[in-house]
């Protein structure tokens, strides 16, 4: 196992596929990425990467974007994932809109579970996230992947000062009755901005409203993030990324960006290690081998 100078085990990898989407949500941070070189791995490439990650005992891998599901070849991404020894899991982040046409497909091809970003039940506040009027197709897709045994499919739900953040009883409730996880997300952002001071809410009012809700709480492992296990059935996760010395000191995961660069942390810019040039230029198993070691030695505590 890989761990990192501050005695961190590095367990999974995070792979943005691509950086294209078909949202425009306004408070994306694109996985932390700021290159615009338009650069997209292929899937043997991917594969390769993910072949490196196993051979040191990293053992999940979730593929977000951009969204994953505006590449074409996203079936064969995952099935070429599935299939490298020691990968445990292949899960994804999605925004939801292509799930009725390829969550059977994804299931089939080996992904085991989903996050759908949903910050809104409302149609008129879903457009004004993400630029889009597709509230119906994504919640029709949620339902799919239930369908298609992805398990478990979570809800990501992004809190927004004045505009969601009265509608935390709603989402629990469409969670419970569709058999969902709900996770609760701190709005992130390096620092605080105009953005973060206008739309940023604290989540520990949430946390003691949920207290006076839960029949039990517990803490996870990663991240030390707490669970509330409701009377109905429902689960909500809260997820406090910003200032939280915690969450960084907890994390297990290592970043690849979509023009194939390891990213040792999503906040940070200035210390990626290029892994993809590399490969195209012939690279061999030893020198990707001390490239990934490099990346995971270049792992800091953002908040400290």
């Amino acid at each position: 196992m890989l761990v990192d100078p501050f005695g961190r085990p590095v367990e999974s990898i995070r792979i943005s596929v691509t950086q294209r989407c078909n949202f425009s949500c306004f408070y994306c941070h694109m996985e932390g990425e700021v290159s615009k070189s338009g650069v997209e791995m292929t899937p043997e490439e991917i594969q390769r990467i993910v072949e490196i990650a196993s051979g040191f005992s990293v053992g999940k891998v979730k593929l977000t974007g951009g969204e994953p599901l505006v590449r074409r070849d996203i079936i064969e991404i995952v099935q070429r994932i599935n299939e490298v020894p020691g990968i445990e899991e292949v899960s994804m982040t999605t925004n939801g809109v292509f799930l009725d046409r390829y969550a059977e497909k994804l299931k089939q091809a080996g992904l085991a579970r989903v996050n759908v970003s949903l910050d809104t039940l409302r149609l008129q506040r879903f457009k004004q996230i993400t630029g889009k009027a597709s509230l119906k197709t994504v919640i029709s897709g949620i339902k799919s992947a239930v369908k298609a045994g992805l398990h478990p499919v979570k809800v990501n739900m992004v809190l927004l000062k004045g505009i969601n953040d009265d509608e935390i009883t709603d989402m629990i409730r469409f969670t419970e009755e569709n058999g969902l996880i709900l996770q609760i997300i701190e709005f992130e952002a390096p620092r605080k901005n105009e953005l973060y001071t206008k739309y940023h809410v604290e989540l520990e009012p949430i946390e003691d409203y949920l207290k006076t809700l839960a029949e039990k709480v517990s803490v996870r492992r990663m991240h030390h993030r707490r669970k509330y296990y409701l009377p109905r059935g429902g689960e909500v996760e809260i997820v406090k990324p910003m200032h939280n010395t915690e969450f960084c000191k907890h994390c297990n995961r290592i970043r690849v960006t979509s023009d194939g660069k390891l990213k040792p942390c999503l906040f940070r810019n200035d210390n990626l290690v290029d892994i993809l040039g590399p490969i195209r230029n012939g690279a061999s198993e030893e020198e990707l081998k001390n490239l990934f070691l490099e990346a995971v030695k270049r792992r800091k505590p953002y908040f400290t």
